[in-house]
């Protein structure tokens, strides 16, 4: 079972970019479908990017298209989220989540996520 840990967030001017970061210590996740979330205060969280397992595919929300990527490095058990041309509505608590699945993570509900990360917190703000 991952236990996940983001890392990464930050305080970050507009334009600008951050690494997001999440990390399962002794487990491999390239068996596992990763999703990326994001959420602010009285709104529903939302799914972002999502990546299949062994990098099958990838999708990306028509809000982050063209500027968030995702990334793996099986030496460090962890999932990256590269973004970059951060805007203010970029703002939000981001969080990863994993879970085995076979299919194209596009198809999976956001309740359909087994194991979460404790989330980190992005400021895009001049």
């Amino acid at each position: 079972q991952p236990h996940l840990v983001e890392s990464g967030g930050g305080l970050v001017q507009p334009g600008g970019s951050l690494r997001l970061s999440c990390a399962a210590a002794g487990e491999n996740l390239d068996y596992y479908a990763i999703g990326w979330f994001r959420q602010v205060p009285g709104k529903e969280r939302e799914r972002i990017a999502c990546v299949s397992e062994n990098d099958r595919s990838m999708h990306f929300d028509r809000s982050v298209k063209g500027r968030f990527t995702i990334w793996r490095d099986p030496s460090k058990s962890s999932v990256y989220l590269q973004m970059s041309a951060l805007k203010p509505e970029d703002t939000a608590k981001y969080y990863c989540a994993a879970v085995r699945f076979q299919e194209l993570c596009v198809t999976l509900r956001s309740d359909e996520y087994v194991y979460w990360g404790q989330g980190t917190q992005v400021t895009v703000s001049s």
